[in-house]
């Protein structure tokens, strides 16, 4: 299918064909017929897109400082890559569609194949020829409202969610600052209120559109804006001012100041710089909201991701009833959008479109289209490179399939797998079509699709490697083994006792070689350290102390379905990297954490580990401390011996007085050589590097904690949990 993206890197924007996303619970997917061009926002984005690295850090300091954290803590090497990663992502313009139902996901009770539907959604209701959406973005159209107007449902709702926050009244005289088109749809929403309407705007022919479409008086910049006002409101002022403005100036801000009444609101949803007159504001003692989006639900992944809708008797408006309230007022024909639209492109005339927004040419335009051909025979496989088999068999190539192109695999894995010259890189799949497009030409795949099941039934593939989220790990390990693939997974390995005991049925059965990406063993600051310690024939104890840095309680990482938690998630890494040091499984667990409202369960824990052979061991793990401090230190002592790694950066390790050292300038994890160790072993047809029970240990351990948390007692551990002993 096409969709237009741009890469965020480089500001290019292109039309591409890629895979038609996936289904996912939760959500619909729908075969769009129009989607509608927010110019303001989609320029907005260009010409930050185009902007130079310096440029970009300028506009988004807040962005820049994560990165000079990161370098300090891990190495300008780390940061940088870490950072292009995050820059060279696809991104899906348009926001704002409308189309037909052409499947429903597990959970979606509300709608049906067939249906006509409006669609809202940075990122899901994008200029393509399919979307997937989320529920709680998607709403019905009503009978008499089209497609076309239908397509404006997001952007009507963000109009409306403004004026609803100026809190309009009969006879209220409110004055809109910028009459593109959220400006022009509020004029007839305010007027749909009983208000009185006064639009400003510097274009002389949009002030004329807006008195067509009910304002009551309007005037240009250049006008006596403040005298025509007064005169307007009968020498009071505007009791709201609301400023639909896209500028880099806080000019319409202080024109609001200047015309507003004593104790009027001023609603800012528009681009502007909102440095205040602070004497305009303290004299009339003025309220200023800016308002977000189309309403509550906005920003919210529980709402908008998860679809839990908010009770209605506490949050009348939501971003989700705001889209279905402006559509009903079409439907009743309050609103007007004909007179708005002012360009229609079919998709494949994308570049012609965006070259009338950003270029600077006397072409006028308010609401632009774009319309999609429903005909057209649709996919979710695209061959991007011709295979080359015979080279491949002599090559002795390992078929490489990836199920994922998170950051993580697009920031670590893929660069370290592009530099082993014996892995080819055959199928990549993601729910999202564009992302797996993306990567697929980037790294040279042979193609891409959105559904995995590709990757599974491809008889040439060898290797399947899993980066998805962590509720989907056991289940693609689970039906890879039975596809007779070897299987690289990342942690965790799955998320319940049910689950790991099927991966280890599945094992059982099938045999395959198995991986869990547990990289830190393979450092080489691990590898010496335990070279080092190899003369000590007594007990350790380890402790590991990870500044892990604070994740917000609305991440999926916190969601026991998807992510798990941050122990079973994260703390996983270093369960096994205590196992290696110890070459002892854990027998008891004993942890505590931090009791706040403000930090999740998982995010603050101590925990205690005693080992089969007499070892013992502590992890702190925080999310309450500074990322600019270095991340993860591990000690180790025993036999009249000490060891330290530093962040993975530096190892010291002192003996009798004697002292050895090893340091790096950027952090080593160990991601590189597990990898190279994990393939070596397939092309040399040996036993997978980790035994399976560490593996099991490792996953049971991370239960373990969290079932002490919540008892505040030790913990026993045991393989007959899953069946092994």
């Amino acid at each position: 299918m096409k969709q237009i993206i741009q890469n965020y890197k480089t500001g290019k924007i292109k039309l591409a064909e890629v895979p038609v996303p996936a289904i996912k619970s939760g959500g619909v997917l729908v075969r769009n017929v129009v989607s509608l061009i927010s110019a303001g926002t989609e320029r907005l984005m260009i010409d930050l897109a185009k902007k130079s690295l310096l440029g970009k850090a300028i506009a988004r300091p807040d962005l820049l400082k994560q990165v000079i954290n990161k370098a300090k803590s891990e190495g300008i090497k780390e940061a940088h890559r870490q950072a292009v990663s995050r820059l060279d992502t696809p991104v899906p313009l348009g926001y704002s569609c409308a189309g037909e139902v052409m499947e429903a996901g597990e959970g979606v009770d509300d709608f049906k194949i067939g249906d006509k539907v409006a669609c809202f959604g940075s990122g899901y209701a994008s200029h393509a020829e399919v979307v997937f959406v989320p529920k709680n973005l998607c709403v019905k159209i009503p009978e008499g409202v089209s497609y076309e107007d239908g397509a404006f449902a997001g952007v009507g709702a963000i109009a409306l969610h403004a004026v609803r926050t100026a809190d309009p009244q009969l006879e209220k005289n409110i004055a809109v600052i910028g009459l593109g088109l959220l400006g022009l749809i509020s004029v007839q929403l305010l007027k749909s209120s009983g208000c009185n309407v006064f639009g400003i705007d510097v274009d002389e022919e949009k002030t004329s559109l807006a008195l067509e479409l009910g304002a009551d008086d309007v005037a240009i910049t250049s006008d006596d804006v403040i005298t025509k006002v007064k005169s307007f409101s009968g020498g009071n002022g505007a009791d709201a001012v609301i400023i639909f403005a896209s500028t880099k100036s806080n000019k319409p801000v202080e024109l609001a100041a200047e015309i507003a009444q004593e104790g009027a609101k001023i609603v800012v949803p528009g681009m502007v710089d909102l440095k205040l007159p602070r004497k305009a504001f303290y004299e009339k003692e003025l309220k200023l909201i800016v308002s977000r989006a189309a309403g509550p639900g906005a920003y919210d992944p529980v709402f908008e991701e998860r679809g839990v809708d908010y009770p209605i008797s506490y949050v009348r408006w939501t971003e989700k009833r705001n889209m279905e309230a402006f559509l009903n007022l079409m439907a009743k024909g309050r609103i007007n959008l004909d007179k708005l639209i002012t360009h229609r492109f079919k998709i494949e005339e994308a570049e012609k479109a965006y070259e009338m927004l950003t270029r600077k040419s006397s072409e006028k335009y308010i609401g632009v289209l774009f319309c999609y051909d429903r005909e057209k025979s649709l996919t979710a496989k695209i061959d991007i490179r011709k295979q080359q088999v015979n080279q491949r068999k002599k090559k002795r190539e390992i078929n490489i399939g990836l199920i994922g192109a998170g950051l993580f695999a697009k920031g670590t894995i893929l660069p370290i797998l592009r530099k082993i010259p014996y892995v080819n890189l055959r199928g990549i799949a993601t729910t999202t079509g564009s992302s797996a497009r993306h990567v697929g030409d980037k790294y040279g795949f042979e193609y891409c699709s959105s559904d995995y099941e590709e990757i599974l039934n491809d008889q040439d593939i060898d290797c399947v490697i899993i980066a998805t989220r962590h509720n989907l790990h056991a289940k693609m390990v689970i039906e890879a083994l039975e596809k007779g693939k070897d299987v690289f997974v990342e942690k965790p390995l799955a998320l319940s006792i049910e689950e790991l005991k099927n991966v280890v049925d599945s094992w059982k059965n099938q045999q395959g070689r198995l991986m869990v990406g547990f990289n830190r063993r393979f450092s080489p600051f691990s590898v010496k350290a335990k070279e080092w310690l190899g003369s000590i024939n007594e007990p350790l104890v380890i402790h590991c102390r990870v500044n892990a840095g604070f994740i917000p309680n609305s991440s999926w990482v916190h969601d026991p379905n998807q992510g798990g938690g941050r122990v079973i998630g994260e703390v996983c890494h270093f369960i096994d990297l205590i196992q290696y040091f110890t070459d002892s499984t854990p027998s008891e667990v004993y942890a505590t954490n931090l009791a706040s409202n403000v930090y999740k369960a998982s995010d603050n824990v101590t925990i205690n580990l005693k080992m089969s052979n007499g070892s013992i061991a502590s992890i702190t793990y925080v999310g309450n401390s500074d990322r600019a401090f270095p991340r993860e230190r591990i000690e180790i002592f025993g036999g009249g011996a000490a060891c330290v790694i530093e962040n993975f950066k530096k190892l010291e390790f002192v003996q009798s007085g004697n002292r050895k050292r090893l340091s790096r300038f950027n952090v080593d994890r160990g991601h590189k050589d597990e990898f190279k160790t994990f393939f070596n072993t397939l092309l040399k047809g040996r036993s997978a590097p980790v035994d399976l029970s560490e593996y099991i240990y490792t996953t049971l351990t991370t239960f373990a904690v969290e079932e002490s948390l919540r008892k505040g007692a030790p913990v026993q551990l045991s393989l007959n949990n899953v069946g092994l002993q």
